[in-house]
């Protein structure tokens, strides 16, 4: 769709990059996910600032008038081809490294790019513009015989390369008469031949993630959907400590002009949550794993048992939200921040799903390492919390930065938190503990029946203080509160696809929050419809929402956070994790079973 956010991740799981459909790079951050942008011209605009851009790596053939990419199957590896209409036409393959090495993972903060001449005699001008400090200025540039150093704040990034290092830095045109190699990676020396090094750098890791992605149990129908999504969740861990973000960029907004525009790039509990339940279902257990011990080294820092919605991938609780000044932001749409402010916030929510995550551990034996008596004592803190909370007023999670309320979905997450501690018990043979936990439990849903339960307007409400739509609502069937055919949430979703829906998009909700009304479309809202629709035996509108939310996905196979729903025009940070949750769990609940196929 014109306008779209359209742009292609390349990653290994420590350092990540985004491609425009020009083939340049205009979005990476050193040396992690939260860094400072190396390459920022995503949030840059010549117009607004002024001033020759900066910030982006691209690689331009002389005279280019077509332009295609794809990425080389199974693999967030990014062929881009260039032609020009007279016969002269290059390739261009991004990638992060990323195999195993001396019996570990290989994945530094690093990007490798090869051009390979395709036909004719083509001409290629290099344009390597490396910012620092948020967009404030160009890095500073050293050159030696065969590589570029870029000093950035706090990181340096070298280039090694097989092409005209003086051509690069005065960004001239050349002609490309052999394979050249790119090499921007760590301030030390290039071990190895440089084009042997790199090609079989390239092999190896398309080889890892085809093996990752071969060990997936994927669904019948929608392989392609559900295969690009789960590399690029896979791409949103920070494997280093586990930790997922909730996306790859800052500041992209919902909607033109909305001052909507959140830096997303850490863990929220709760996006982290839907990601691996999605994976799971998968059998993408390494994603589990990792996060779980991200998770219980959260939960053993801790004060008092509070979880704050969102820490940074490093484990950070202080994550204090900044406007940076020197870049206008995406299309000139600022403010670009840095931070996050909700990590202050109140949102009890988080208490349920980190129950949740954990609960499979004590259950399945595929596992490494189960959970035990130690983990459930130490979940139990958690759990106590959640019990102390469940019916206080907090922001939500849809982030209300004004005004509290007792939210339901809260409220239903700290039941979840105590449901589950009661079914760990029990499969711990700890019958006291379950009985204990079971009864807080009941204790809570009594109370959410109670408090939420409209009877004149015949739905839950969203808060105990009101009657309000909110397409959170939705889930309490994914929690298992209520059960598919219980009248109450019959009537509930009756109420929220009347009240929220817009043609084919979901609302998150349709009243006026901190900023005003919102105006574009929630996309895994849309995702909790489908999902409900199969629920209550409505497969055939389920089944053609889906595949409307399918075909809106970009070029590269993805969603954004959010949607125009009059326009179909994507807004929100990208790619987003909750968008390719929906994804994948929509078409394993729809696909038809592979016995179809005999």
């Amino acid at each position: 769709m014109k306008g779209s956010v359209d742009l292609w991740p390349i990653g290994n799981c420590q350092a990540s990059a985004l491609v425009d459909r020009a083939g340049r790079f205009v979005w990476a951050c050193v040396p992690r996910v939260d860094g400072d942008p190396a390459f920022c011209a995503l949030l840059d605009d010549e117009e607004t600032s002024g001033r020759p851009e900066r910030g982006f790596w691209s690689i331009e053939l002389d005279g280019c008038t077509e332009t295609t990419q794809s990425y080389r199957r199974n693999t967030p590896i990014l062929v881009t081809r260039h032609g020009d209409g007279a016969g002269n036409a290059i390739e261009v393959i991004d990638f992060c490294p990323r195999f195993r090495r001396f019996s570990r993972t290989y994945r530094p903060v690093a990007f490798v790019r090869i051009v390979r001449p395709v036909s004719g005699s083509p001409r290629i001008r290099v344009r390597l513009r490396v910012a620092a400090s948020w967009g404030k200025h160009d890095a500073e540039r050293t050159a030696g015989t065969n590589h570029l150093r870029f000093l950035l704040d706090d990181h340096t990034l070298r280039l090694t390369t097989s092409a005209p290092v003086g051509l690069i830095a005065s960004e001239e045109i050349f002609r490309v008469e052999r394979p050249l190699h790119f090499f921007l990676g760590p301030d030390e020396s290039f071990v190895g031949a440089l084009a042997t090094t790199i090609d079989n750098m390239l092999d190896e890791t398309d080889a890892e993630w085809k093996g990752w992605v071969r060990g997936l149990a994927t669904p019948m129908e929608w392989q392609d959907v559900v295969i690009r999504s789960a590399i690029t969740l896979k791409l949103c861990q920070h494997e280093e400590t586990g930790a997922i973000v909730a996306a790859l960029t800052t500041s992209i907004p919902e909607h033109a002009g909305s001052q909507r525009n959140w830096d997303y790039r850490y863990c929220w509990i709760r996006d982290a949550y839907y990601t691996v339940q999605a994976l799971n279902r998968l059998g993408a257990l390494d994603v589990l794993e990792s996060y779980l011990e991200y998770l219980r080294n959260i939960v053993d820092g801790a004060r008092g048992g509070h979880i704050q919605p969102l820490y940074g991938v490093g484990y950070e609780a202080s994550l204090p939200e900044r406007i940076e000044q020197a870049l206008p932001g995406y299309r000139g749409m600022g403010p670009v921040r840095v931070g996050n402010q909700a990590a202050e916030q109140i949102q009890h929510d988080a208490y349920g799903q980190i129950v949740l995550s954990n609960t499979q551990a004590f259950f399945d034996q595929r596992l490494y390492r189960m959970a035990g008596l130690e983990d459930f004592l130490s979940l139990e803190k958690i759990g106590e919390h959640a019990w102390e909370v469940h019916d206080r007023p907090d922001a939500g999670l849809w982030e209300l930065r004004t005004r509290a309320a007792v939210h339901t979905y809260s409220a239903a997450m700290c039941w979840a938190a105590c449901d589950r501690l009661a079914n760990a018990a029990a499969v711990l043979g700890l019958p006291d503990r379950h009985f204990f936990w079971q009864q807080r439990a009941d204790a809570i849903r009594e109370k959410i029946e109670r408090e939420a339960w409209r009877e004149g307007t015949r739905r839950i409400s969203a808060t105990f203080s009101g009657d309000d739509l909110d397409a959170s609502l939705i889930q309490l069937l994914d929690i298992r509160f209520f059960a598919p055919d219980d009248p109450r949430f019959r009537d509930t979703l009756a109420a929220v696809e009347e009240g929220l829906r817009r043609g084919s998009h979901m609302l998150r909700y349709a009243t006026e929050d901190d900023f005003g009304l919102p105006h574009t479309a929630f996309n895994v809202c849309t995702f909790w419809l489908i999902e409900a629709l199969h629920a209550i035996g409505r497969i055939g509108d389920a089944r053609a929402l889906f595949e409307e939310m399918v075909s809106r996905r970009t070029a590269a196979g993805l969603l954004s956070e959010d949607i125009d729903p009059n326009s179909g025009e994507l807004w929100g940070n990208y790619p987003q994790t909750y968008s390719l949750v929906g994804l994948i769990n929509c078409a394993v609940l729809l696909s038809r079973p592979w016995s179809a196929i005999r």
